[in-house]
């Protein structure tokens, strides 16, 4: 059986020998995106995304407002929004290999 891979960031909880044992039992490869590379992780470039959109220079009256606008932006994007997102969470990645100086 091939293993699934799951990708994850850095805590501690999940790299306790528990959870790698019972990843190990399910036939689960955990693989570990390395620590301070937010821009690696998809989710964090979304979380950007949003953030810009709905928070920047925007006040909400209540807490209500607020959510309701994030929801959204989520769940209903522009066409404007809908394009960058397209070109924001890709798997094009910058890297650089490690090199001497």
């Amino acid at each position: 059986m091939v293993p699934l891979p799951l990708f994850l960031i850095m805590p501690r909880y999940q790299k306790c020998l528990m959870v790698q044992r019972y990843a190990e039992l399910l036939g689960i490869e955990l693989l570990y995106l390395p620590a301070y590379s937010p821009q690696l992780n998809l989710i964090e470039r979304f979380w950007r995304f949003v953030k810009k959109e709905v928070l920047y220079s925007n006040y909400y009256e209540d807490f209500g407002k607020f959510k309701s606008a994030i929801n959204h932006c989520i769940k209903h994007p522009n066409p404007r929004q809908r394009e960058k997102l397209a070109s924001l969470l890709t798997w094009n990645f910058q890297s650089f290999r490690k090199i001497k100086i």
